[in-house]
């Protein structure tokens, strides 16, 4: 009786370990991580400040680098940039 006890123990358990493994995979090809433009036709987060410069102009006015890591802040007619050293950290909408 013990023995068959055991018996449907195990079973029971191995039925418990085993089990069906899958994985979604997500598709990015054709997506540029620092594109020129965001949805909204901000700066991309990653950009340097020559290519924001270079695709949307010199902005209207820019602030000087504050804190550390130092952040900068240029003014656009329709947005502002933020920067953290030479990148886009953030770009908003006016």
């Amino acid at each position: 009786m013990a023995k068959k006890i055991s018996t449907i123990i195990l079973i029971a358990l191995s039925f418990g370990f085993v089990g069906v493994s899958s994985a979604d995979t997500l598709d990015m090809s054709g997506q540029d991580r620092a594109s020129t433009f965001d949805q909204a036709g901000k700066p991309s987060r990653g950009m340097t400040q020559q290519r924001v410069e270079a695709n949307f102009g010199a902005p209207q006015s820019a602030r000087a680098a504050i804190g550390e890591p130092p952040i900068t802040r240029w003014e656009y007619a329709n947005f502002v940039v933020f920067f953290e050293f030479d990148r886009v950290i953030h770009a908003v909408s006016k």
